[in-house]
């Protein structure tokens, strides 16, 4: 037996066992990214280095074994760096994105591709859950929206954007056509929210924090929801969709009082008698001049990440910030500031909504067009014939649905090179290159894709074919700054994952290799 220390806790542990196994059955976390068990070491991504503090040597604990009397340090400062500078190095070479640059751009921050793959292939009411994740009055926006996100759609550098705000408002017709059902609660609480304004800020945060379970209590100064948009015209956003989409929320168990005046008495009442007050007043700021909350030149001020105004219990969304005529940058911030107040009543921290990292590459080239084409179709841009107010016909959705390039990385919440970036606040361009990799895409079967150029060359897939007997499989091709993961004698990927297709994307710690089935996203 071996006998050392890790964090100063002493432990014996065979010969040959190595310090990743030893520190693990102390259950101290040690991230690891080309490591595998039942694979062998192979060391590349360093992501795993420790320290001995008796020499100061950092060393890769998946592969280092154990030593008598060595006194290892898994978590100071030195380490934290070194695995950051670790990840800035498998960074530089990796070519993908994270998240769409549609989605990065939507102020609701709404998952457009897998919106998109799930319209293509008919499946409506995925689609609208997922649109519902982020955007709570879909049928409205997707009319009335000026439609940013299309600013951001790669496809406009191939020919125009996808039709994003039309295959929203699509997939929500779909929903209201069929009668929309109450919002199911995912739990019930005793936490009570007043929300002083029901126009598109009041209401997607009625939305959310009504399906957190908590009790939502409405004050409407007019005798009718919807705020600014009661003012858009009909030819522009129907009546009748308008209703139905504010009923599908109104009617989920959320108590609205109209005509309702909010003085300086009612509102201290209302901090008195609910957990938290919220205020989507519109742009109409000066009568809370006298109410103890400060103001700027454009409206109520708050603290930028959590919406929380100068008084403890009272928040602030939408118009009430500074006036807008993006209504779903005001969804957006409905929908943030129910998170910020579920956690806020869950744990007692304030804090603001999460933002992740995320890999960008910039824009396409030119020779890259046809690499994206063969998850699309090379079809101009549709139109809606009935109007966009009316919207897409089924076939008009399927086809404009099939225009999307699919630029966003399928493995977003399994890849570890994002998780531990985000951990270690890495940063994407500290060592990049003048020139990135080209973008290519290959199939394997089990609807498999390759990206080649998010690969980190962490060998995982070259010992999983090895191990199973893949005919051709993967190996490392090139030497030194050159090597890269292939397929030998030129083969095609479909031939080199015959059998193990499913398996390496899996065990793929990015989103190299991904399986482009929608249901894998949901």
């Amino acid at each position: 037996m071996v006998k050392l220390k890790i964090n100063n806790q002493v432990l014996d542990v065979p010969e040959g066992t190595t310090l990743l196994e030893a520190a693990r059955s102390l259950q101290i976390d040690i991230p690891t990214m080309c490591h595998l068990e039942g694979t062998g070491h192979f060391t590349s991504c360093m992501v795993c280095l420790v320290k001995d503090s008796r020499n100061g040597r950092l060393m890769a604990s998946c592969s280092m074994p154990a030593m008598e009397g060595m006194e290892i340090i898994t978590d100071d400062a030195e380490c934290q760096e070194s695995r950051k500078a670790s990840l800035e190095l498998l960074l530089s070479e990796h070519v993908g994105d994270c998240e769409a640059p549609c989605q990065l751009v939507c102020p609701a921050h709404m998952n457009i591709p897998l919106m998109n793959r799930l319209i293509a292939a008919g499946n409506d009411a995925k689609a609208i859950e997922v649109v519902k994740r982020d955007i709570a009055l879909p049928a409205i926006l997707g009319r009335i929206c000026p439609a940013p996100c299309e600013a951001g759609c790669r496809r406009k550098q191939l020919d125009e954007p996808v039709s994003i705000c039309l295959l929203k408002g699509f997939a929500a017709d779909q929903e209201l056509d069929k009668g929309v059902v109450s919002v199911l609660q995912e739990t019930k609480t005793d936490r009570k929210v007043a929300i002083i304004g029901a126009g598109p800020a009041g209401l997607a945060a009625a939305f959310y924090l009504n399906k957190a379970g908590h009790q939502v209590v409405l004050f409407e100064k007019n005798e009718k929801a919807g705020g600014d948009l009661l003012q858009i015209k009909e030819e522009v956003l129907p009546t009748k969709v308008m209703e139905a989409e504010l009923a599908s929320i109104l009617n989920s168990r959320i108590q609205i009082n109209y005509n309702s005046t909010i003085g300086t008495a009612e509102f201290e009442q209302l901090q008195q008698a609910y957990d938290a007050v919220v205020l989507a007043v519109g742009a109409q700021t000066d009568q809370w001049k006298d109410k103890g909350l400060l103001l700027s030149k454009n409206g109520i001020q708050v603290d930028k990440t959590t919406y929380q105004t100068s008084i403890d219990k009272v928040f602030a969304i939408g118009n009430a910030l500074r006036p807008s005529k993006l209504a779903v940058r005001s969804v957006g911030q409905g929908k943030e500031l129910a998170w910020v107040l579920n956690e806020w009543f869950e744990t007692t921290e304030l804090k603001g909504y999460p933002s992740r990292f995320n890999s960008k590459f910039g824009k396409l080239n030119e020779p890259e067009f046809a690499e994206y084409l063969k998850e699309s179709v090379d079809e101009k841009r549709w139109q809606a014939s009935r109007g966009k107010a009316t919207g897409f016909t089924r076939e008009e959705a399927v086809a404009e649905a099939r225009r999307c390039l699919h630029c966003d990385c399928r493995n977003p919440e399994s890849c570890k090179l994002r998780e531990l970036s985000d951990r270690y606040g890495a940063e994407q361009r500290r060592f990049q290159y003048d020139e990135r990799f080209v973008i290519r895409k290959e199939f394997a079967p089990q609807n498999i894709v390759y990206e080649p150029g998010k690969c980190i060359k962490c060998g995982i897939c070259v010992r999983l074919t090895q191990q199973y007997q893949e005919t051709f499989g993967f190996s490392f091709i090139g030497r030194g700054f050159d090597v890269r993961i292939g397929v030998p004698f030129s083969e095609s990927v479909e031939k080199a994952l015959e059998k193990t297709a499913a398996l390496v994307a899996e065990k793929c710690p990015t989103g190299a290799l991904a399986k482009t089935d929608t249901e894998e996203q949901l």
